[in-house]
């Protein structure tokens, strides 16, 4: 596997919710996402997956079961959710979200997102 160059351009539309790839090796993959009002996911967890998150702009909040308030960030904040844990999060602000997404995870074994189905 060769060095991957990346970049991002941030969407322009009116979804609550953008996820843009950035890049990806057999072991870990990273994007962007841009989490408008509405835009918040659902209870969830990864079987294999652990989850770096930073928020780039705006503001976000993490929960967990029970709608346990796990984090409150800002810009240049973040959080790393272990596989196994359960866990969903908001934007929290007035301006969009911009979050970054690293995840990692063994290559042979199979990821599973245990929860509702990605939105």
């Amino acid at each position: 596997m060769e060095p991957q160059r990346f970049s991002y351009q941030r969407p322009d539309n009116d979804r609550a919710k953008n996820l843009t790839p950035l890049c990806q090796t057999d072991r870990l993959w990273a994007d962007m996402q841009l989490v408008k009002e509405g835009g918040e996911n659902k209870l969830h967890s990864h079987t294999v997956s652990d989850g770096f998150f930073m928020v780039i702009q705006g503001s976000a909040k993490f929960y967990g079961e029970g709608d346990v308030l796990l984090a409150e960030l800002g810009a240049q904040e973040g959080v790393v959710m272990p596989h196994g844990f359960k866990y969903w999060f908001e934007s929290s602000g007035t301006e969009p979200l911009q979050l970054l997404h690293v995840a990692a995870s063994d290559p042979n074994l199979r990821d599973v997102r245990v929860g509702p189905s990605r939105e």
